[in-house]
């Protein structure tokens, strides 16, 4: 799911940046319930501005000395630099995975204005 939808067109914007430093989150889950219970959490305590969940997902992993390969469900999470870490926190105390991958990638281009709404949907 995206920004709420608008009818104008900010083409101009195509690669602005805000003030405040975007990241997309990803972390994977084990199943559809874990998924969407860490997604909805992570918007209603505005800690992402939107989640979404990616089914289909194969991992193959080294997991104590064996090669792992797991269906999973990865969340893809828009948010901010500065509220990451209460992101992290929130996924890591609820995740079923005694190791769960949660990692942030900087956004270094944007829609100004989804930019801009990330930054006010999040708090920091």
């Amino acid at each position: 799911m995206s920004a709420p939808r608008t009818h104008a067109s900010t083409h101009a914007n195509s690669q602005a940046t805000t003030g405040t430093q975007a990241v997309v989150a990803l972390c994977t889950c084990p199943d559809r319930a874990t998924a969407l219970g860490l997604a909805r959490a992570a918007v209603e305590q505005r800690l992402a501005a939107c989640v979404n969940l990616v089914e289909g997902v194969t991992s193959v992993y080294a997991w104590q000395g064996h090669i792992e390969e797991d269906a999973e469900i990865l969340l893809v999470a828009k948010t901010t630099a500065a509220g990451f870490g209460a992101l992290e926190a929130a996924w890591r105390e609820a995740h079923p995975y005694e190791l769960p991958e949660i990692i942030a990638v900087d956004v270094t281009h944007g829609s100004g204005p989804y930019l801009a709404w990330i930054d006010a949907a999040v708090s920091s």
